[in-house]
């Protein structure tokens, strides 16, 4: 093999390494500091084979757990996503629409979720359906700001060619703008895709219902918290960031799928 080629292949299995070698080395620190604190600190941080047997010892309540936020998230995700896209056509389609809308948009993506969640559990009771609201309210914005820049940011020189061939307002938007508006649509997606999770979490920690099993990940860290019980919170913790890079990891996947094709952001030199 010629010399080139090895150093052509050098860089890729750096970076395939390069992580599992930043995982060791934390465990590693980990464990040092676990060492040094003293018996009465040790409480505070467990040991990472403690965690790993909580995982164990835990597994059946924080898998039962992770499903019911997994489809909390999931369906505010959803909701986000069909309903960001209507508003954001709405808001492409003239500046005084976006001046007239955009104001209570932002109103909405600025007021606390802490302040929403006692109002929306008056209002729908506390459950899956406060979770979902809870993780729309946190995923709409993005997706409705990304999308609608994506919508009116379409190149000048093609949206005067499809005007000179007399194309309608429907063929425009369906044809022109929203293929144009596709990599702004997923970057809205992905960071709505990483909030969807955190959502669900806190409209759990806020919102959730234990009754009848549907209780999720933010009730089981209340419940642990409660019971000092660290290695279990920790094993919380790490479902909780599989579930992100669960939703992160389908995002990207769609992202490729849709546009590795035709866009630069997916060019071959990077797969």
């Amino acid at each position: 093999m010629s010399a080139p080629a090895t150093r052509a292949r050098l860089p890729r299995i750096v970076r395939r390494l390069l992580p599992l070698a930043t995982g060791v080395a934390v465990i590693l620190v980990w464990y040092a500091v676990c060492l040094g604190m003293s018996s009465e600190q040790r409480f505070l941080l467990p040991a990472p084979h403690e965690v790993a047997r909580a995982l164990v010892d835990k597994g059946p309540a924080l898998w039962g757990a992770a499903l019911n936020t997994g489809e909390g998230a999931l369906l505010g995700f959803a909701a986000a996503v069909a309903l960001s896209f209507v508003m954001a056509l709405l808001l492409s389609l003239s500046p005084l629409v976006r001046a007239s809308l955009y104001p209570y948009l932002m109103i909405l993506q600025m007021t606390p979720i802490i302040v929403m969640a006692p109002i929306l559990i008056l209002w729908v009771g506390p459950g899956l359906k406060s979770v979902t609201i809870i993780t729309f309210l946190i995923c709409f914005f993005p997706m409705v700001v990304n999308t609608t820049q994506g919508l009116i940011s379409t190149d000048r020189n093609l949206v005067d060619f499809f005007r000179m061939c007399r194309a309608s307002k429907r063929q425009e938007i369906f044809l022109l703008r929203v293929p144009a508006a596709l990599p702004y649509f997923f970057t809205g997606l992905r960071i709505a895709g990483t909030l969807a999770p955190i959502g669900a979490i806190v409209g759990d920690f806020y919102a959730g219902n234990s009754a009848g099993g549907q209780g999720g990940l933010g009730f089981l860290t209340i419940i642990y918290s409660s019971q000092f019980q660290m290695a279990a919170l920790f094993a919380t913790a790490a479902v909780s960031c599989l579930l992100g890079f669960v939703f992160v990891a389908g995002v990207i996947a769609l992202s490729w799928l849709s546009l590795h094709k035709w866009h630069d952001s997916f060019s071959q030199a990077d797969l």
